[in-house]
């Protein structure tokens, strides 16, 4: 596959903040590295910020194990089973008197107290790794005591302050709040929690700003790009999970759908669900959807039926009346083409077979696969 990024350039890399999603970015952040894109910065947010620590290090293996197995008290001094149990709502797994206690620890403390996220940036920073990078990197945070939102450029930070500026930006408000260098700050989110301004500002014309959603101010929708620019979008097509749900399984997942998300924007792969090769001409897809239309569209849907040919109608039903009627079932944008069309139909046939997406396929892959599942299934 070839890259549809200039490779030749050098690119800033915005990431957003979103706490236990921030795995969907090293995923991403790999699919780059393997491609070969040189990273000149990063701007990063909260967790992304963490992480833009991480890319800055160059150090891909260690960011992968640490979210291959995170869990709430890496970041939070609470009980495991306690918080899993309560997130899925699942009392009956523990006792109301455990429940109870680590309630009372937070209430007591005024906040989740964070000493384990502080000690897991103590032992996975390395500030000179960074100082000494060639790559630029700046955070987004709130100083509390000043009262005013910051950019903190972190090689230019104090010799050994870099960890606490690091936290300041990952500060969520329900954390116990704590002093850093004799201030106190919170979460750089709730100020620019996608700060591709940063970069911008910077003299930074090539940014892949890698997005998650998580809770903040969503800074870009109120950013002008400037003439010039580009910005280029790695973005997720379902729910990452929650802020806090630091659980190893999601983070794996996660990073698997960031992994190829960035892919989707690198080799301009199709689908909506599927991530599907497909590089020939909408004429090429037209004609692969007429050789195997009784395949294709052999499934029951009473909402086709008004629509479907019979078999001696010619390919004019099809274009005029069919294939827009499965355009408009399935919401396809205007200005559709038999690609679309022809990959949307391969994706509806694998999601009924319940084929895996975690992977890229070529048509011809997936067809195959459909093919096999079917033919199984019709046994």
């Amino acid at each position: 596959m070839d890259c549809k990024l200039d490779l030749s350039k050098e690119y800033g890399i915005v990431l957003e903040g979103g706490g236990a999603k921030g795995s969907y970015q090293i995923g991403a952040w790999k699919a780059l590295r393997e491609a070969g894109i040189k990273i000149k910065g990063i701007a990063g947010t909260s967790v992304g910020a963490l992480n833009g620590a991480l890319i800055c290090m160059d150090a891909l293996e260690q960011a992968e194990a640490l979210w291959e197995n995170i869990r709430y008290s890496q970041v939070m001094d609470i009980d495991d089973m306690v918080m899993e149990s309560i997130r899925k709502k699942d009392l009956k797994t523990i006792s109301l008197t455990d429940v109870f206690a680590e309630v009372k620890k937070v209430l007591k403390a005024g906040g989740f107290d964070i000493a384990p996220l502080r000690n897991l940036i103590g032992e996975t920073v390395d500030e000179e790794r960074i100082r000494n990078s060639g790559r630029e990197l700046f955070v987004s945070a709130i100083s509390l005591s000043d009262l005013k939102p910051l950019i903190i450029d972190m090689k230019e930070v104090g010799e050994g302050e870099m960890g606490d500026m690091l936290l300041a930006s990952a500060y969520f408000p329900a954390f116990k709040s704590e002093k850093l260098g004799g201030k106190r700050y919170t979460d750089g989110a709730a100020a620019n929690n996608v700060p591709v301004d940063v970069l911008a500002d910077r003299g930074y014309q090539e940014i892949i700003c890698i997005r998650i959603y998580g809770l903040g101010l969503d800074t870009e929708r109120f950013f002008s790009v400037p003439e010039g620019v580009n910005v280029y979008h790695i973005a997720p097509r379902q729910s990452l999970g929650g802020i806090l749900e630091f659980n190893p399984k999601k983070a794996r997942r996660n990073m698997s759908l960031g992994y190829l998300d960035s892919q989707r924007l690198l080799y301009g792969l199709g689908g909506r669900r599927y991530y599907l090769y497909a590089p020939e001409s909408e004429t090429y897809y037209f004609d692969k959807m007429m050789s195997e239309i009784r395949f294709l569209t052999d499934y029951p849907d009473p909402e086709l039926e008004p629509y479907r040919p019979g078999p001696f109608d010619g390919c004019r039903v099809y274009t005029e009346r069919f294939f827009p009627a499965i355009a408009r079932k399935e919401g396809l944008k205007e200005g559709w083409d038999y690609r679309d069309l022809y990959l949307l139909i391969l994706e509806k046939l694998a999601g009924k077979l319940r084929i895996s997406r975690f992977k890229v396929y070529t048509v011809e892959e997936l067809l195959l696969k459909i093919r096999q599942k079917a033919g199984i299934l019709s046994r």
